[in-house]
């Protein structure tokens, strides 16, 4: 009797120690919407990405998706040095070397939403999509994003770019001179947020040995989570 008793003692403790330690662990105090930042980290290093509230069905969408676990495990399945490093595809998690990527999502699409204030500037995070031919709307994938690299351009080389409603800032001149990007997709796809930190995990990725279809050769893999931007100094430690 006298070890059943202390037997029953222990599993109570056990119990109650466990419980206390499992709201420890999934108890998790909300960051408020305008601290809110997504973490990408990769096999190459981390980059902290600022999404924009000008674009808030792509905002919450990204969220909702990294929230989830959704881009966990991923791969950067297409990489392009002086252009882009893209990302998003499902199909992409335990792919096989071979395995033909870029075509999978969520089921669903993202409505454009073009705003003059954003550019595909280096670092640039924006949503890739089907071409107009079938996709007329320029709606953008449910998950399927890409990071611009690019180059730089030139003041006189900018013009070219320019649409009717649609000319650059003189900011938006010295950026592309200074640091470079992809201009010829601007208002072509939602640039949606930009890489606040890790510009230089940017080069590191871009500048992978890529197979045929510009997949890298080893895989680039990458988990995001939402964190709190006014602790992005602890962030980059």
């Amino acid at each position: 009797m006298f070890n059943v008793r202390i037997l029953g003692l222990f599993c109570c403790i056990i119990t109650v120690l466990g419980c206390s330690g499992l709201s420890k662990t999934t108890k998790k105090t909300p960051i408020p919407m305008e601290n809110q930042v997504v973490k990408l980290s990769t096999t190459h290093g981390d980059m902290i990405i600022e999404l924009y509230d000008e674009t808030p069905l792509h905002k919450a969408n990204f969220l909702k998706l990294v929230d989830s676990g959704f881009y966990d495990s991923l791969l950067f399945h297409r990489v392009i040095k002086n252009f882009m490093i893209q990302g998003g595809d499902p199909n992409s998690k335990g792919a096989d070397a071979n395995a033909q990527l870029g075509s999978g999502g969520p089921g669903y699409k993202v409505d454009a939403e073009f705003n003059t204030k954003f550019y595909h500037k280096k670092g640039a995070l924006s949503a890739a999509r089907q071409g107009d031919a079938v996709n007329p709307k320029k709606k953008s994938s449910g998950s399927q994003f890409y990071i611009v690299q690019g180059k730089k351009t030139s003041p006189a080389e900018l013009k070219r770019y320019q649409k009717p409603g649609f000319s650059y800032t003189e900011e938006q001149i010295n950026v592309y001179d200074s640091i470079g990007g992809t201009p010829f997709l601007d208002q072509e796809y939602t640039v949606f947020g930009e890489v606040i930190y890790g510009l230089d995990v940017i080069d590191k990725i871009a500048a992978v040995p890529t197979r045929r279809g510009d997949r890298p050769v080893e895989d680039v893999v990458m988990t995001m989570e939402v964190v709190d931007k006014t602790k992005l100094e602890e962030l980059k430690k």
